[in-house]
């Protein structure tokens, strides 16, 4: 048995007692060791978490830079828009307030169930829109009521403005709210917050980076719940910077307004720096409808328009350019080492193997040299001559010239074409080139595709000798152009040949400018787009004016002026054009361009006179054409044919229109005989 005495029951006590009190101090010590580590290390985080508990931030969203003319005239700027939102936090009466902006706003239906989602999500202090882009008299019908509107905030912001509406559509591009998945990708709050946008297409969209600018902010303190106590400082934004572009906005304007109701494209470059001047596909897309929000209606009109008023025929259109690369054939059979004295005789047709190849002068021109068969455009003169040198000869010069090239520019999507020649062929269709490849690609038909600006910057080359590269943002450098490699008495021919095809009885006569002391060099361009049998050579080939739109050829036309000192160029293209009305014909229109650049008045004159016929300029043509969609849209739908042989007509009819496209593919490019122009 074990004595327990008192000095030993001393002992084991002392002994806990110094274990306890280690373990106490111990906790104490880390208690202590983490007290410091949070008061001293970690104060500032919890100081901002703390802060950032009491403070919320908003977003306000920043002034975009402006897009400026080469003159600084504004093409996309801001202005002040009108916008009512409502702060959740101070709603009150919800149903009610609702209501009533319901009323003073017109709101529909779907704006109503939009808002209602809105507030369901957002935080108590970010705004919800429930409207933007507000007349005065609405915007003040808010305002005078707030009083009884608790929650509701009119706000005037900016809005995204294009002075020249549909004129810059394609050029400039659009704004508009940030899709889900931007949102998702990029994870920055400014995308979702109310009034902000991006840009969508075109320069807006590639420039989004200098033109965004940076957002303000403003600080709200609120409570543990969101619960807003007071307003802070706020920190204003800073607008995005301003580009600069080598476009002339009164000519663009003036060009949009003059290609009139076709669908096609002009551009104009400055052929001693390659700056482009203008830059216009018609019809187009007004981008401030965009920015706005653009109905369903329009929508739909837009993309039901058989002149495919969404696509950017500059950048985007592919055409067989025709006859208007004859002069750039004749300055490589030049090269190739062909006399321009030696004549051709032209009979209207030539027989190759089993196929016959037809001018489009179907009696013939007779004997002629190189100047004269560009004058005449004589298919028969190009067909024989590149027949004996082969396309592999002129191939290069084409690409040298521009043709198939793709340009730095700020556009996101450009299509570059063809310049076909025998590798490219056994490339891609495992086929050898043939003599027909080759007199088809002499006249601008067969496999050879091009872009209108591409037809410009081959304008510019023939009028300047120099390797101009086309340039849009006045402050990026200018590339040096290199010389051709043509000699100046090549050069000279060929300017001389276009200088007859406007001035010397060849086939542009009616562009011959009316500006004193300015001539214009050209040359006049059909590419077809359906095939003509024999059969239909034999009873007659149908006019364009006869023929659906689709099926109506293409005309185009490239031009330079002065003639013997050139300072600009241009290249046109209508589609489906077919030369039907004279004073909407390239002729005309390159006349009316070029005398722009030396005579403005003149030119404004001569179009005020014609535009009425036309229904007046493209914003008033617009309207009207929204007007009669929604007209259409609400009629009744016509009877179905009731005879079988009406309802074969029909369907006949939407199956010859959908097989044409607005743009010609190589593979459905025709590798028979083919008119010039």
């Amino acid at each position: 048995m074990v004595r327990i005495t008192e000095a030993s029951q001393a002992y084991s006590f002392s002994r806990r007692a110094i274990v306890l009190g280690a373990m106490q101090g111990g906790v104490a010590l880390v208690l202590a060791g983490r007290m410091a580590w949070l008061s001293v290390f970690e104060n500032e985080r919890y100081r901002l978490m703390a802060e950032s508990n009491r403070v919320n931030l908003t977003l306000t969203p920043p002034r975009r830079g402006w897009i400026v003319d080469r003159n600084n005239i504004p093409i996309a700027n801001n202005r002040t828009d009108f916008r009512v939102d409502i702060i959740p936090d101070r709603l009150e009466n919800r149903e009610q307030v609702l209501a009533t902006l319901q009323q003073i706003l017109r709101l529909t239906p779907e704006d109503m169930a939009r808002i209602q989602v809105d507030l369901k999500r957002a935080a108590g202090f970010q705004p919800v829109q429930v409207i933007e882009n507000l007349d005065w008299d609405r915007f003040a019908a808010v305002s005078v009521r707030l009083p009884e509107l608790p929650g509701v905030a009119p706000t005037r912001g900016f809005a995204r403005n294009y002075p020249l509406g549909a004129g810059v559509g394609h050029l400039v591009g659009y704004v508009g709210t940030a899709s889900a998945e931007q949102f998702k990708k990029d994870k920055d709050p400014l995308l979702v917050t109310p009034g902000f946008k991006l840009g969508k297409d075109g320069i807006e969209k590639m420039l989004e980076d200098d033109l965004r600018g940076t957002p303000g902010a403003k600080r709200v303190e609120v409570t543990a719940h969101g619960r807003l106590v007071r307003e802070l400082a706020t920190r204003p934004d800073e607008p995005g910077k301003n580009v600069k572009l080598t476009i002339d906005a009164l000519l663009q304007e003036y060009v949009a307004r003059r290609l009139g109701t076709n669908s096609g494209s002009a551009t104009v470059i400055d052929c001693t720096t390659g700056d482009i001047l203008a830059m216009v596909s018609m019809p187009a897309y007004d981008p401030n409808s965009f920015s706005d929000g653009i109905s369903q209606s329009e929508w739909k009109m837009l993309s039901e328009d058989d002149h495919v008023p969404l696509m950017n025929k500059v950048l985007q259109g592919l055409y067989p350019p025709g006859s208007t690369v004859k002069p750039m054939n004749g300055l490589a059979l030049m090269q190739a080492g062909v006399d321009p004295n030696m004549r051709i005789n032209c009979s209207g047709a030539l027989r190759v193997g089993n196929g016959v190849f037809h001018c489009h002068r179907r009696r013939g021109h007779g004997p002629l040299d190189l100047k004269n068969a560009i004058m005449q455009s004589c298919d028969i003169y190009f067909y024989e001559m590149v027949r004996r040198v082969g396309y592999d000869a002129i191939a290069p010069v084409a690409r040298n010239l521009g043709l198939g090239q793709k340009f730095d520019l700020p556009f996101s999507t450009q299509r570059y074409g063809t310049v076909p020649d025998s590798e490219w062929k056994l490339k891609r269709y495992k086929e050898k080139w043939t003599v027909a490849d080759s007199l088809n690609a002499s006249i601008g038909q067969g496999y050879v595709l091009t872009n209108p600006l591409q037809l410009a910057v081959m304008a510019s080359r023939l009028a300047s000798g120099r390797a101009l590269i086309p340039r849009l943002l006045a402050d990026a450098p200018r590339q040096e152009a290199a010389a051709l490699g043509s000699t100046p008495e090549q050069l000279a021919i060929i300017r001389d040949a276009m200088f007859g095809v406007v001035n010397s009885g060849g086939t542009g006569g009616a562009s011959r400018i009316q500006v004193p002391g300015v001539t214009l060099a050209a040359k006049t361009g059909t590419a077809q787009v359906r095939r003509i049998t024999m059969a239909e050579r034999r009873s007659g080939v149908l006019g364009n004016a006869s023929l659906p739109f689709k099926l109506r050829d293409h005309a185009l036309f490239v031009c330079f002026a002065p003639a013997d000192n050139p300072k600009y160029a241009a290249g046109i293209v209508l589609e489906h054009n077919g030369h039907t009305v004279r004073n909407l014909d390239t002729p005309m229109i390159g006349r009316d361009i070029m005398t722009f650049l030396f005579d403005r008045d003149r030119a404004i004159k001569s179009l005020r006179e014609v535009e009425p016929t036309w229904g007046g300029d493209y914003n008033q043509r617009a309207e009207a054409q929204a007007k009669a969609f929604k007209a259409a849209q609400a009629a009744p739908p016509p009877p179905a044919p009731e005879d079988a042989e009406e309802a074969a007509s029909h369907v006949a009819s939407a199956a010859a229109n959908a097989t044409t496209s607005n743009t010609i593919d190589s593979e459905a490019a025709a590798r028979g005989s083919v008119e010039g122009d």
